[in-house]
């Protein structure tokens, strides 16, 4: 079959539905991605993928609500009642699948396939976004994959997964896939004008840098400071410090402190770690750093206290610690671990 009729397979018996083409209000950057959805009738099945904090959400949400629009021109008008509960997570036909990072198995794909098959209440489709779709493990892809081929006709499905390489490449060949990439400075600049207005320009122009393309990231920098509470980067860079500085006692008083805030907050903080400790890796291996003094001192102290071993060892037990973060421990735990674990790393 080819890959136009497989995609328009996916529209038998969803009624006489005209393509005319997509908007993307909200979404910044990804101009191929955005000419790729204009140009095609919409797939039974899309690969979101790219980097936390790249749009794939937001991007998820804009197509399900194209694709269940109501209303007048080109959808998504965002105006309609279908869309109004696709943009807020409420539409009873736009399903979100996801289990806490910790992966969805095959017992939890069957039984999406068995809700696939139960037609739509409202909408002439059922759409089903699958979050972390790189945690799925070979049985459920294998499940997913008969679900690709044999599901409903008006069934359609999003794959959003940071980590595209780990989806089998049968279950991408049946998916169109939309590589999301991060946004220029100026592109990111203009977008954070528009949803921050009245904020201070320089602020918002340092933090579409900082953000290296990745608006999440800078939406959470922003909405921290406005609320006057928590900076991620600065929380990381003493963390850093005292990392370097070689006192176990240090770390452990640190990460007391952190139990007071929130697992988003403790999110953002061991995201910015792994960015400061990346950066690290970077300046260890003769890698020129022009980024802010802050962050430029951060990794140049990491690059000459610890060995390039020990800082990807230490990268690897964030990772693992916010993965544990997303699911099975509360705040207070993972940031009793996180200086035990990063100690152990180092030595």
């Amino acid at each position: 079959m080819s890959w136009i009729s497989s995609i328009l397979s996916g529209f038998e018996d969803v009624g006489e539905e005209v393509y005319e083409g997509m908007r993307f209000p909200g979404f910044a950057g990804n101009e191929g991605v955005k000419a790729l959805l204009k140009s095609r009738p919409f797939s039974h099945a899309y690969i979101l993928a790219g980097p936390e904090g790249s749009g794939k959400r937001t991007l998820a949400r804009l197509i399900a609500a194209a694709m269940v629009c109501t209303g007048q021109g080109t959808a998504p008008c965002l105006s309609c009642i279908p869309c109004r509960k696709t943009m807020k997570g409420t539409h009873p036909d736009v399903i979100h699948a996801e289990n806490g990072g910790k992966g969805l198995y095959v017992d939890q794909i069957r039984a999406l396939r068995s809700d696939a098959y139960i037609r739509p209440n409202e909408a002439g489709r059922k759409i089903f976004i699958i979050h972390e779709a790189q945690e799925m493990n070979a049985s459920a892809q294998n499940a997913m994959l008969r679900l690709l081929e044999d599901g409903p006709s008006y069934a359609a499905f999003f794959l959003l997964t940071d980590n595209v390489s780990a989806l089998l490449p049968t279950v991408r060949s049946r998916c169109v896939e939309l590589l999301l990439s991060p946004v220029s400075a100026e592109e990111a600049f203009f977008w954070l004008s528009e949803r921050f207005p009245g904020r201070d320009e320089q602020e918002i122009r340092r933090t579409s840098v900082r953000c290296e393309g990745i608006l999440g990231r800078a939406v959470m920098e922003l909405e921290d400071k406005a609320q006057g509470e928590f900076d991620p980067l600065t929380q990381a860079a003493d963390f850093v410090h005292r990392l370097a500085g070689g006192s176990e006692l240090n770390l452990m008083e640190f990460a007391v402190s952190l139990e007071k805030y929130s697992r988003d907050e403790l999110e953002a903080f061991l995201d910015a770690v792994g960015l400061l400790l990346r950066d690290g890796l970077i300046c260890s291996m003769g890698g020129a750093l022009e980024f802010e003094r802050k962050r430029a001192a951060a990794a140049q102290e990491v690059a000459k206290n610890l060995t390039k071993q020990k800082i990807i060892g230490t990268i690897e037990c964030i990772e693992t610690l916010r993965r544990q973060c997303n699911y099975n421990l509360g705040a207070g735990h993972c940031a009793g671990r996180l200086a035990a674990a990063c100690w152990e790393g180092i030595h």
